[in-house]
């Protein structure tokens, strides 16, 4: 069932006016339809193969206010210019890409790319092995594994642990239940808070503070904007960098040739406060901050 707010017709003029490829507007002339609605010529270009086509054409016209209601989601592909409201399970073994939100009563499996355009809610789990990009604020009920890269221009909370193959770029909070571990760069332009280890394979930049459960292992730098804080260790194979306090209910080790720095972003006469470093014992090479024992 799909609520169709406005009816989007697509002629020649129009099509030939965004400057498409050649093939692709050979194979529109070839339709034999000279005006079509938007989302049937979305889906018969899907179903003709031509899915990158049917994503150009969505960047090309943008989304629409449509709504399909559904009780469970299984195809090849979609690429779908509305919002879907699925009931059930979504299983798409190829690309599922909308224009606006995307909401699951159930668990969802995408084989590509996931792009959603506007709010992605799943109250089951998420695995998705090609590449997630999120065009606003993200909730996912259970664990969300992604295989390649993480896009989320908006606040990701998940409920279990998240697991992504490449890098991960979240504009606002990213709040998850469990552990993170992340095969690539880790940049989060607000807080990261989550209830188990942390560990990132290349560098990591947290814009406002860390609060983590568990311990936290980076490979690369580790800076934050504010304070750190871990019930574990706090390690970094390069520099630890953060614009406050540190404090770790293990040990806090930085690079052999790497500093720890603490208190970047406050005065100095209020490190005792608000650059203070916590530890079990006294980390070594630690160049900024006052150390407390306490």
């Amino acid at each position: 069932m799909m609520n169709n707010a406005l009816r989007v017709d697509v002629d020649r003029t129009l099509i030939r006016a965004k400057r498409p490829c050649s093939d692709g507007y050979r194979w529109f002339l070839r339709r034999q339809a000279p005006i079509s609605d938007y989302q049937t010529l979305l889906d018969d270009l899907v179903a003709a193969g031509r899915v990158g086509d049917a994503c150009w054409l969505l960047d090309q016209l943008g989304p629409t206010d449509d709504v399909l209601h559904i009780d469970n989601l299984a195809a090849e592909a979609l690429v779908f210019a509305g919002s879907i409201h699925c009931r059930g399970h979504v299983e798409v073994s190829g690309l599922l890409r909308t224009g606006g939100d995307l909401h699951v009563g159930g668990g969802a499996q995408v084989g590509g790319v996931l792009q959603v355009g506007r709010e992605l809610k799943v109250e089951g789990g998420l695995r998705c092995e090609g590449a997630l990009d999120l065009g606003s604020g993200a909730r996912v009920g259970w664990s969300l594994e992604v295989l390649q890269r993480l896009g989320c221009r908006g606040e990701l909370r998940i409920g279990g642990a998240l697991g992504v193959g490449e890098a991960v770029d979240v504009s606002g909070q990213l709040t998850v239940g469990g552990d993170v571990t992340v095969q690539g760069d880790l940049r989060c332009d607000a807080g990261l808070k989550l209830q188990g280890d942390l560990q990132v394979a290349g560098d990591a930049f947290i814009a406002r503070g860390l609060d983590a459960a568990g311990a936290v292992q980076c490979d690369g730098h580790l800076r934050a904007g504010w304070g750190v804080r871990a019930c574990g260790d706090i390690r970094a194979a390069r520099a630890i960098r953060v614009g406050e306090s540190l404090n770790a209910g293990g040990v806090i080790e930085s690079g052999q040739d790497y500093g720890i720095f603490a208190g970047l972003e406050v005065p100095m006469g209020s490190w005792s406060s608000c650059a203070f470093v916590r530890a079990a014992q006294r980390p070594d090479r630690l160049m900024s901050g006052v150390w407390s024992d306490e």
